[in-house]
């Protein structure tokens, strides 16, 4: 396979009600930093966290408060398989609420997206590894928003209590 490269599709397995965050870091720190940005910004956050390690024991590293989020990142992050790639995955926690932080943390990155979305990540695998090219997140839009979809966004934004009346 020198010189060439193969892409792939991997689907994003998870439940409904559980958002995730996927990006690229840079240094096996990223794991401990992450979760101490979810449990530091959202008490009662639920989450499960993989970091593929790019070198040395190329280990996919595992952090969280959750068994089943934990495991669910631990199966994306096997099927991803993209050095320095990490996946986090929330409940009880939207990732507006950790995003910033996240960014912030010295070894990340990119965040390529953060979403409750079904997503699908495009890999491309060469003879050294493997990478994240981008992220299909949700589905293609189906028109313009009207007056009244307006209204309905302003709406379930103060219902969510991110925007006062």
């Amino acid at each position: 396979m020198s010189g060439a490269v193969e892409f792939r599709v991997v689907k994003i397995h998870k439940p409904e009600d559980v958002n995730m965050v996927l990006g690229q870091s840079h240094f096996i720190k990223t794991v401990e930093d992450i979760s101490e940005v979810v449990v530091g910004g959202v008490p009662g956050a639920r989450f499960g966290l993989a970091f593929c390690e790019a070198s040395g024991d190329c280990l996919i590293r595992l952090d969280g408060n959750d068994t089943d989020l934990i495991a669910i990142a631990r199966d994306n992050a096997r099927v991803i398989g993209a050095g320095h790639s990490f996946i986090l995955f929330l409940r009880d926690c939207f990732p507006i609420n950790v995003l910033n932080a996240i960014k912030q943390v010295q070894e990340v990155c990119t965040i390529y997206c953060a979403t409750a979305n079904a997503a699908e990540v495009i890999v491309a695998e060469s003879a050294q590894g493997r990478g994240i090219m981008g992220v299909i997140d949700g589905e293609k839009p189906r028109g313009v928003e009207d007056p009244g979809a307006v209204t309905e966004r302003k709406e379930f934004l103060r219902k969510l209590g991110y925007k006062r009346d």
